[in-house]
C-alpha cells in the first residue's frame, strides 16, 4: 500500500462547506490520502498560529480552495505563506465552477479528480 499523504487545506470561512466536500473525496479509493485543517473559527493568537504551522510542517502539501472569499480572508492569507516559509508543495483549487478567482502566486486548476490526484501523486 502507497504511503499515505497528508494534505493541509488552506480556505476561507466562509467556504467551510467546500471544504467538507473536498475531505468526502479522500474516502474515494482510488488513492490513500487525509486531509487536516485549522478551522479560524478562533481567535488568531499566537498559539493558533503555532498550531498551524505544526500542522502545515507536518503535511505533504496545501491545497488552497481559491474563491471570491479568499481576498478578504486574513486566516488563509497567513497560512498560504506559512506554506510557503516552509517550503510545502501548493496547489489552488477554485472552490466553485462558476467562481474563477486568483491569489497571487498560487497555481489555480479546476476542482477534478485528476487535477487533486496528480498533485498528492507529486508529492
Amino acid at each position: 500500500m502507497a504511503e499515505e499523504k497528508v494534505i493541509f487545506v488552506a480556505f476561507a470561512i466562509e467556504d467551510e462547506r467546500q471544504r467538507d466536500f473536498l475531505k468526502g473525496q479522500s474516502l474515494s479509493p482510488r488513492a490513500p490520502y487525509s486531509f487536516i485543517d485549522m478551522s479560524v473559527k478562533e481567535a488568531y493568537d499566537s498559539d493558533w498560529k503555532e498550531k498551524v504551522r505544526t500542522r502545515i510542517k507536518r503535511s505533504h502539501g496545501v491545497i488552497v480552495l481559491v474563491s471570491e472569499n479568499s481576498a478578504a480572508s486574513t486566516g488563509q492569507a497567513w497560512e498560504i505563506e506559512c506554506a510557503k516559509d516552509e517550503g510545502k508543495p501548493i496547489l489552488g483549487i477554485w472552490a466553485y465552477s462558476g467562481d474563477r478567482s486568483t491569489i497571487t502566486g498560487i497555481k489555480t486548476v479546476a476542482w477534478t479528480d485528476e487535477n487533486i490526484s496528480t498533485f498528492i501523486d507529486s508529492l
